[in-house]
């Protein structure tokens, strides 16, 4: 946990007056710096519009501070420069963990909740390599993606941004990873303290997540995907936007592939993205490592006819014209392997 107490930039009225500002109703985050420039100061414009007492303000600060959390408001010292320069910046950030992460160059991976193991697994090797090459790994703590880059960044560094108050699991059963993320990294909310996630605050999460980075991964974004929303919000804050590829036959991909049709970076490991962004490495990722295949023909058969896109067991007999046996037998050693993954309608892919 960060326990220091930094210079902050503005004066403590001031502060407290954006605070007060930021939180009150019909105060959304381009109102909040349409008053800034209007009034000159959150203090003059406090003492002309209705805006929450101070009394507020300081019960949910010291609970914030309970909880082992602090206040990052625009203007402030540790206030990251990638989100101040947007403009509807937050205007405050709850902030549990180590706000210091936030001055270090930051990577969004985004994709899929109902995520296939091949994409958890690529996500988590690319969080893995970009962590290694000096990335912190920013996402929104969602099933799938999501945790699985979390999980991969977490020796590195990771910042997971929230659609509900810092004090609310969200999805629940990544209480426990939220609490491991708040102890090495850092968990950021707009929303206050008790807020739960609402429709509307998903989005608003999502360009904070592309505001703190210097470029956004999509993994396995579907036509409809709210990570095409993310994207989108990318572009427009002037960052790059790298796609994972997918097979056009995979409808987990079609989101995906459309990106990479308008202009967006494929991405086949972490050196495209090193490059992209001028910092060429050598990283090399646990997907790269070259895989052993079995010396017996009929098992190279199998693997050759296998690929990304779900294949019937079935179809796999008829076409290798090998008993259903071996093939159970092959497909069951590659999944030990860490090879195979299994889909609905007895379908297998390689991964």
């Amino acid at each position: 946990m960060f326990d220091g107490s930094p210079e902050m930039d503005l004066a403590p009225e001031e502060r407290r007056a954006r605070l007060r500002l930021a939180r009150s109703a019909r105060i959304g985050p381009v109102t909040f710096h349409e008053a800034l420039a209007h009034y000159g100061s959150a203090r003059a414009a406090c003492a002309t519009l209705a805006t929450v007492p101070e009394a507020s303000i300081e019960r949910e600060e010291n609970a914030l501070a309970a909880a082992g959390g602090r206040f990052l408001v625009f203007g402030d010292t540790l206030y990251p420069s990638t989100l101040a320069a947007l403009p509807d910046a937050p205007p405050v950030l709850s902030a549990v963990g180590d706000p210091t992460w936030l001055g270090r160059p930051t990577l969004a991976i985004v994709g899929a909740r109902e995520a296939s193991l091949a994409g958890r697994r690529f996500a988590a090797d690319l969080a893995s390599a970009l962590g290694v090459a000096g990335f912190v790994i920013a996402s929104g703590l969602a099933r799938g993606i999501d945790a699985a880059a979390h999980e991969a960044a977490l020796a590195t560094g990771t910042i997971a941004v929230l659609a509900c108050g810092v004090d609310q699991a969200y999805p629940p059963h990544h209480a426990a990873l939220q609490a491991e993320i708040a102890a090495r990294g850092l968990i950021l909310s707009e929303v206050p303290l008790g807020a739960p996630p609402i429709a509307r605050a998903f989005p608003r999460r999502n360009r904070i997540v592309s505001g703190l980075s210097a470029g956004i991964v999509v993994i396995e974004a579907a036509e409809r995907s709210g990570s095409l929303i993310t994207a989108q919000r990318a572009a427009e804050q002037g960052r790059e936007v790298f796609v994972v590829p997918g097979s056009p036959m995979d409808p987990r991909y079609a989101g995906s592939n459309g990106l990479i049709r308008d202009g967006a970076i494929l991405v086949r490991d972490a050196n495209d993205i090193l490059n992209a962004l001028g910092r060429p490495s050598s990283v090399r990722q646990a997907s790269d490592k070259p895989k052993e295949i079995g010396n017996d023909a009929g098992t190279a058969r199998i693997v050759q006819e296998l690929s990304a896109v779900p294949t019937a067991v079935d179809e796999l007999v008829r076409r290798c014209q090998v008993s259903a046996a071996f093939v159970a037998e092959v497909l069951m050693a590659l999944e030990l392997e860490g090879r195979l993954e299994r889909h609905r309608g007895n379908r297998v892919s390689l991964i």
